[in-house]
Protein backbone atom coordinates (compact mmCIF):
# COMPACT_ATOMS: atom_id res chain seq x y z
CA UNK A 1 0.00 0.00 0.00
CA UNK A 2 1.34 3.23 -1.14
CA UNK A 3 0.96 6.37 1.62
CA UNK A 4 0.16 10.13 0.54
CA UNK A 5 3.11 12.28 1.24
CA UNK A 6 1.20 14.98 2.38
CA UNK A 7 -2.11 14.94 4.35
CA UNK A 8 -2.84 13.42 7.76
CA UNK A 9 -5.65 11.19 6.54
CA UNK A 10 -4.66 8.03 9.34
CA UNK A 11 -8.42 7.77 10.87
CA UNK A 12 -9.66 6.34 13.48
CA UNK A 13 -6.60 5.41 15.20
CA UNK A 14 -5.26 8.76 15.86
CA UNK A 15 -8.27 10.13 16.31
CA UNK A 16 -9.11 7.75 19.46
CA UNK A 17 -5.56 8.25 20.29
CA UNK A 18 -6.07 12.16 20.35
CA UNK A 19 -9.27 11.29 22.61
CA UNK A 20 -7.71 8.83 25.09
CA UNK A 21 -4.95 11.46 25.65
CA UNK A 22 -7.59 14.22 26.32
CA UNK A 23 -9.78 11.66 28.50
CA UNK A 24 -6.30 10.91 30.85
CA UNK A 25 -5.55 15.06 30.91
CA UNK A 26 -9.08 15.32 31.99
CA UNK A 27 -8.89 12.95 34.96
CA UNK A 28 -5.69 14.28 36.04
CA UNK A 29 -6.81 17.70 36.32
CA UNK A 30 -9.83 17.03 38.59
CA UNK A 31 -6.92 14.67 40.63
CA UNK A 32 -4.85 17.51 40.75
CA UNK A 33 -7.82 20.18 41.85
CA UNK A 34 -9.27 17.99 44.48
CA UNK A 35 -5.74 17.26 45.54
CA UNK A 36 -4.77 21.61 45.86
CA UNK A 37 -8.66 21.80 47.39
CA UNK A 38 -7.84 19.41 50.32
CA UNK A 39 -4.00 20.97 50.66
CA UNK A 40 -4.94 24.43 50.32
CA UNK A 41 -1.27 25.48 49.44
CA UNK A 42 0.18 28.62 50.30
CA UNK A 43 4.27 27.65 50.49
CA UNK A 44 6.53 25.85 48.66
CA UNK A 45 6.85 23.59 51.28
CA UNK A 46 3.10 22.75 50.84
CA UNK A 47 3.27 22.31 46.88
CA UNK A 48 6.50 20.38 47.40
CA UNK A 49 4.12 18.13 49.38
CA UNK A 50 1.81 17.51 46.99
CA UNK A 51 4.35 16.32 44.47
CA UNK A 52 6.38 14.42 47.44
CA UNK A 53 3.89 11.45 46.86
CA UNK A 54 4.94 9.22 44.94
CA UNK A 55 1.59 8.32 43.08
CA UNK A 56 1.02 12.19 41.98
CA UNK A 57 4.63 12.19 40.50
CA UNK A 58 3.42 9.10 38.32
CA UNK A 59 0.14 10.77 37.70
CA UNK A 60 1.52 14.02 37.04
CA UNK A 61 4.22 12.44 34.67
CA UNK A 62 1.46 10.42 32.77
CA UNK A 63 -0.43 13.77 32.12
CA UNK A 64 2.60 15.41 30.99
CA UNK A 65 3.29 12.18 28.53
CA UNK A 66 0.17 12.26 27.52
CA UNK A 67 -0.26 15.90 26.37
CA UNK A 68 2.86 15.64 24.57
CA UNK A 69 1.50 12.96 22.70
CA UNK A 70 -1.60 14.85 21.93
CA UNK A 71 0.19 17.64 21.08
CA UNK A 72 2.68 15.47 18.59
CA UNK A 73 -0.41 14.30 16.84
CA UNK A 74 -1.72 17.64 16.64
CA UNK A 75 1.06 19.69 15.00
CA UNK A 76 1.99 16.47 13.06
CA UNK A 77 -1.43 16.60 11.22
CA UNK A 78 -0.92 20.13 10.79
CA UNK A 79 2.82 19.64 9.47
CA UNK A 80 1.28 16.98 6.88
CA UNK A 81 -1.58 19.48 6.47
CA UNK A 82 -0.22 22.60 4.98
CA UNK A 83 3.35 21.77 4.78
CA UNK A 84 3.71 20.41 0.89
CA UNK A 85 7.24 20.36 0.64
CA UNK A 86 8.61 16.77 1.80
CA UNK A 87 12.33 17.97 3.18
CA UNK A 88 10.52 20.87 5.28
CA UNK A 89 7.78 18.84 6.39
CA UNK A 90 9.93 16.18 7.46
CA UNK A 91 12.18 18.82 8.95
CA UNK A 92 9.58 20.36 11.07
CA UNK A 93 8.75 16.66 12.26
CA UNK A 94 12.26 15.95 13.66
CA UNK A 95 12.31 19.25 15.32
CA UNK A 96 8.64 18.71 16.48
CA UNK A 97 9.44 14.92 18.31
CA UNK A 98 13.29 16.73 19.62
CA UNK A 99 11.11 19.33 21.45
CA UNK A 100 8.70 16.78 22.64
CA UNK A 101 11.04 14.16 24.15
CA UNK A 102 13.14 17.06 25.09
CA UNK A 103 10.10 18.39 27.26
CA UNK A 104 9.49 15.19 28.59
CA UNK A 105 13.43 14.92 30.08
CA UNK A 106 12.57 17.99 31.78
CA UNK A 107 9.27 17.42 33.31
CA UNK A 108 10.75 14.24 34.92
CA UNK A 109 14.03 16.23 36.02
CA UNK A 110 11.64 18.53 37.44
CA UNK A 111 8.95 16.19 39.41
CA UNK A 112 11.83 13.63 40.73
CA UNK A 113 13.83 16.52 41.99
CA UNK A 114 10.73 17.63 44.16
Amino acid sequence: MKRNVVGAHYGLTTWIAQRATAVLMAIYTVIFLVAVLVVQPGTADAWRGIFANGFMKFVTFLFFLSLFYHAWIGIRDLWMDYIKPTGVRLSLHVLTIAVLIGYAGWASKILWSL
